[in-house]
């Protein structure tokens, strides 16, 4: 139990450190805008249906939920709101967050992972090229610009699918609707999921390289990489999520 303790604190101490040589690269030269520009496409612009997909699917259902338990107070004109709040908030940086892990956290990890056991970063080691800043600091940045964009997507297309499905499904007026939406929703909600978004991209491109890097053990070693990758991933979102919220509560919302 002790042993594997010291393992996992090891791991963190390793990531940390990781963390201080990718923030450190950002001043190196040369910039590489084309890599970036690379990675952007793959983050985002390959990203943008199945963002729109679960955006809208959980902005449908959670004003499918709102509005049957609002009829009960004949509130049911505030589930837009509600939506609306919640979306920007909390749901749309977390699913938009996951919907990545899923799709390119895992590729990170496994892309990483199978240049390490090919030798292909030995190779880059070998001629002097920093790995950090060549491979994974542009990951990093175009996480951060993506993250937040897709936020936003996902929290437009939720928006959308509430105002659908209260729309069409419970024929809740809809200038009522879109009245107690905008008395509700301020700039600060959209800000705060911005915010978060921005840390949980760093987080998951981050960490994703950093299992990446750690593969070894051929074929297997890149599975399991990526299989740690995205656990890890999603599980140190949701915790940071929660601190997110808390800190943010009090600072922006007193």
């Amino acid at each position: 139990m002790g042993r594997v303790l010291f393992e996992k604190l090891e791991t963190i101490g390793q990531y940390f450190a990781f963390v201080g040589i990718v923030i450190r690269s950002v001043v190196k030269r040369p910039l590489r805008f084309s890599r970036c520009l690379m990675e952007i496409e793959r983050l985002g612009v390959n990203s943008l249906l199945i963002i729109s997909l679960s955006g809208g699917a959980m902005g449908m259902i959670f004003a499918l939920q709102m509005v049957t338990m609002l009829q009960t107070f004949q509130a049911e004109i505030g589930a837009g709101a509600t939506v609306a709040v919640a979306m920007s908030r909390e749901i749309a940086p977390v699913i938009t967050t996951l919907m990545l892990i899923a799709k390119n956290g895992s590729a990170m990890a496994a892309e990483l992972g199978t240049m390490r056991v090919t030798e292909q970063i030995d190779s880059l080691e070998s001629m002097s090229i920093s790995v950090e800043h060549y491979l994974v600091l542009p990951k990093v940045i175009a996480s951060l610009l993506v993250f937040p964009l897709l936020t936003l997507l996902s929290n437009m297309m939720g928006t959308l699918g509430a105002f659908v499905v209260s729309i069409n499904l419970f024929n809740i007026d809809s200038a009522g609707f879109l009245d107690y939406l905008f008395d509700f929703l301020s700039p600060r909600d959209i800000f705060v999921g911005l915010i978060k978004s921005v840390v949980m991209g760093f987080i998951v491109s981050t960490i994703c390289c950093f299992f990446g890097l750690r593969t070894s053990q051929g074929a297997k070693g890149v599975g399991d990489s990526a299989t740690t990758a995205v656990v890890v991933s999603s599980v140190s979102i949701l915790v940071a999520d929660y601190l997110l919220a808390s800190l943010l509560l009090r600072v922006i919302y007193v």
